[in-house]
């Protein structure tokens, strides 16, 4: 069977229609061409290139000169920021050159004052290593004179006790008692000898 169809811009389609009986399948032939449905028609060019006028005029007049005026305003903000930063470095670095220099100075300050206390704890030492060397060579000297003078005095009682053993000796050994004078002399001689 054949059907024919009337489209939209008015060509005359014919439609073959086969029906079989207990079939549901149908064949169609299309006569002549249709219209293309990929390529647009011409209102849709109007009115897509009329949008595009219309956005791209928007775009130039009012928001590219927003963004470009936020653009030059973000630049100049980093370069301001980096001129602080680069000023703030410098103070800092200025900073820290003077508490150098201060830090050196208090450095040289405190070695001074340590080299003056050592000075003088050097001559304090000094002074009582003196002192107390003059205290001991009179200590010593004391010491010695009354050694000397308890050597004087045993001396006399050792050579009394010398010559009392040596008179006895000389009597037991010669059987008579010698002359008190000569052994006094004798006991003198080898005392002052040493």
């Amino acid at each position: 069977m054949i059907v024919r169809v009337t489209t939209q811009n008015g060509e005359l389609v014919q439609v073959l229609v086969a029906a079989e009986e207990g079939s549901s399948e149908a064949t169609a032939e299309v006569e002549g061409t249709g219209p293309n449905p990929i390529a647009p028609e011409g209102k849709e060019l109007l009115w897509g290139a009329g949008s595009f006028i219309v956005f791209l005029v928007i775009m130039r007049l009012f928001l590219f000169p927003r963004l470009k005026r936020g653009m030059d305003a973000r630049y100049d903000g980093i370069r301001g920021d980096f001129e602080q930063a680069d000023k703030t470095r410098d103070a800092a670095q200025a900073d820290v050159a003077k508490y150098e220099a201060a830090l050196a100075e208090v450095r040289a300050e405190a070695a001074g004052r340590v080299d003056k206390a050592r000075q003088t704890l050097d001559a304090e030492r000094t002074a009582k290593i003196a002192e107390a060397n003059t205290r001991i060579a009179a200590k010593r000297a004391a010491a010695e004179s009354e050694l000397e003078a308890a050597r004087n005095a045993v001396r006399d009682q050792i050579a009394a006790a010398v010559a009392q053993v040596t008179e006895r000796t000389t009597q037991l050994a010669v059987g008579k008692s010698p002359d008190a004078s000569v052994v006094q002399k004798a006991v003198q001689q080898v005392m002052g000898a040493k």
